[in-house]
């Protein structure tokens, strides 16, 4: 064969190989979803990813927890697929989500801050001041309201919620449909998680979405250990202070009920805002109920430790004050002007000191991070994972960590 025949068919061949090579580009993806359900869940025949834990095995009044360490839990969310919970955590972490890719889902539900944002009022686009402080999401597959003031019964409904209101994510279903189809590895990643779709869709990006949340599960605290029956794993104090939070006298758990730690409900309690921000109504605009003005739901104090500042209004930079604000009576912070129809819980328990105390070292057994997921390295989109400022404070915290490892 002459040299010159050679050097075609060789060109031939190698152009079809870059040709392929193209395709097999443009309809595969660099990203990998997982086909292992997170820690905590069971893979079934059906690959859907089923909750187990002790909890399960304990029956109680109203099939719910009332207060008692051996309670069982509310229904919950559960029989997500793997791959619906690993593309969720995706799109949980990429900025891409929100209108100029400055923020993510992440950015007020930051995992090392017990999925909140450390801040006494969120920000969202742009930095602009949001009303409230961040909820944290631990444990959200348990329950059936959702945000402070109780507004959305599902977690599709509180999914939707940040992603296009015009103070925090503030997209459009339009605008983030274009950005996910417009993304080769998106394509791919919901193909994979949604093989009878060719394009994404709104319902499948809010499935993905609480598919990931309702896999935050955090019920393996040194508390739940004791709860379980090995009494050592909280010591002489702590114990002390489970006692005080569940008696009749203080009335912690009468609202915050284990094993979760909330109720779930709404509850007036009395608290002002801070900085001489207008009175927050709360729940009675949801309602349109009187009865709850000033009312928000009743938080977890799962990874309270981790969830500072405390109240809707972020009244309290510190736990112990917190704690003593339910102790100084009932009432006793309400707004001049303002008429407020006080949760018939709060009322003057007169602790000690020293109760007050025992009852702050308690809720620092609740702390249980062992199955926070992992930030991607990447996300499709190119961006920085929860967005430039996390990331940037995340490079500076891991020089520190460098710089000392040196030293």
């Amino acid at each position: 064969m002459r040299p010159l025949t050679v050097m075609i068919r060789w060109c031939s061949t190698l152009a079809l190989a870059l040709v392929f090579l193209q395709i097999k580009a443009e309809t595969s993806s660099s990203f990998m979803l997982s086909d292992a359900c997170p820690p905590g869940f069971e893979l079934s025949a059906e690959q859907q990813c089923l909750l187990v834990n002790f909890y399960q095995l304990y029956n109680s009044v109203q099939g719910r927890g009332v207060g008692g360490t051996q309670t069982s839990l509310p229904k919950y969310r559960d029989g997500f697929s793997p791959q619906q919970i690993d593309l969720g955590r995706i799109l949980f972490f990429d900025p891409a989500l929100s209108k100029d890719g400055s923020m993510s889902c992440a950015s007020c539900h930051q995992p090392d801050k017990g999925f909140s944002d450390g801040l006494a009022r969120s920000k969202g686009i742009d930095g602009r001041q949001l009303t409230r402080s961040a909820p944290s999401l631990w444990n959200v597959a348990f329950l059936d309201k959702f945000y402070w003031d109780a507004r959305a019964n599902t977690l599709e409904e509180q999914a939707i919620g940040p992603l296009f209101d015009a103070n925090e994510m503030a997209n459009t279903p339009e605008q983030l449909l274009e950005t996910l189809n417009g993304n080769s590895d998106y394509l791919a990643l919901f193909k994979q998680t949604y093989p009878s779709r060719s394009q994404i869709e709104l319902d499948q990006v809010v499935s993905a979405l609480t598919a990931f949340q309702s896999s935050l599960i955090s019920l393996n605290s040194r508390y739940d250990r004791y709860a379980h029956g090995y009494h050592e794993a909280l010591n002489k104090n702590e114990i002390a202070g489970l006692n005080v939070f569940r008696s009749f006298v203080a009335r912690c758990a009468e609202c915050h009920q284990p094993p979760l730690f909330t109720n779930n409900q709404i509850a007036v309690i009395g608290v002002p805002e801070k900085d001489g921000i207008p009175f927050d109504i709360g729940a009675q605009q949801t309602y349109q109920a009187a009865k709850l003005r000033g009312g928000f739901k009743v938080p977890t104090l799962r990874n309270i430790t981790k969830t500072k500042p405390y109240m809707h209004a972020g009244n309290f930079d510190d736990l112990r004050e917190a704690v003593e604000f339910y102790n100084k009576g009932r009432g006793h912070a309400i707004p001049e002007g303002e008429t407020l129809q006080i949760h018939w819980h709060i009322w003057e328990p007169n602790l000690t000191e020293h109760e007050l105390d025992l009852i702050v070292a308690f809720l620092g057994t609740l702390t249980d991070e062992a199955f926070t997921p992992k930030v991607p390295a990447s996300v499709p989109s190119g961006l920085s994972p929860v967005d430039a400022n996390y990331q940037q404070q995340h490079n500076k915290n891991n020089q520190k960590l460098l710089s000392r490892a040196g030293e």
